[in-house]
């Protein structure tokens, strides 16, 4: 090994599978060896017949659906809000000094924080946990947008203008094909955080979803199904980010994405 030497993606794939054995290991010899109880953490097998319950007689497979699509719609909604506004600020330093305080200051803002004031204004419907997702993913997208625009070679703008390109051409022409890879990384990396905000908005008022699921079987203490749930986030996570990852290297072959 290297420092920053690539790796070929056969070994790549064979080392990430590599760790997923291990852990799984780990985990078995820890509770069938009797060293962590199984009230406390059941065993990988125990875990997977809970699972097959879950999905095969209590309708999991609802409880993922839901839970897929308010990821999706909080996401998609603060993503078309926030990258327009992102290649504004980026763009344009009076928009950027304009709005770039207010955002610094809500991004640090927990979403979680807005939950009891999201349920007394919008209820424990759907909004309420679109709107826990529109607010963690909003506010990030638009500053680290805003930077990627931002970052734009200088020299790139300074040629479009000799060659007689007038500001919206410089925008369209030069920054956002620039920053256009760095911008899909960015919502790469939100969506995976939107995961975070909508299991938390499914822990408070809500009757449905993976994280509904997840504080059902804590009230049990089934660790059973809740590492099932937490199992079945992360696989829907892997599945995505590598959809986007794949999609982010067709889209941008001339950009050095991993």
């Amino acid at each position: 090994m290297k420092p920053l030497a690539p790796v070929d993606p056969r070994t790549r794939i064979v080392l990430g599978v590599a760790f997923f054995i291990v852990f799984f290991a780990v985990w078995a010899a820890a509770t069938f060896g009797g060293f962590v109880s199984k009230t406390f953490l059941a065993d990988p097998v125990t875990m997977v017949r809970s699972g097959w319950t879950l999905l095969t007689e209590h309708g999991f497979l609802h409880d993922i659906g839901m839970t897929v699509w308010r990821v999706l719609g909080g996401f998609l909604i603060a993503a078309a809000l926030a990258v327009p506004l992102g290649v504004f600020m980026g763009a344009y330093k009076p928009v950027e000094a304009f709005f770039e305080p207010f955002v610094s200051f809500a991004r640090y803002l927990p979403a979680s924080a807005f939950i009891p004031l999201l349920i007394l204004w919008a209820g424990i419907g759907e909004a309420q946990k679109l709107a826990v997702i529109f607010i963690g993913s909003f506010f990030q997208l638009v500053l680290m947008i805003a930077v990627s625009v931002g970052n734009t070679r200088r020299d790139l703008v300074e040629a479009a203008y000799t060659l007689g390109a007038l500001d919206r051409g410089v925008v369209a022409r030069v920054l956002l094909p620039s920053s256009a890879p760095e911008i899909a990384e960015t919502l790469r990396m939100v969506l995976g955080w939107a995961w975070t905000y909508v299991i938390v908005a499914e822990l408070i008022g809500a009757s449905s979803g993976i994280g509904h699921m997840i504080t059902d079987s804590q009230a049990l203490m089934a660790t059973d199904q809740i590492i099932f749930g937490i199992i079945v986030i992360g696989l829907i996570g892997l599945v995505t980010d590598l959809a986007f990852k794949a999609g982010n290297r067709k889209l941008f072959p001339w950009a050095q994405l991993r």
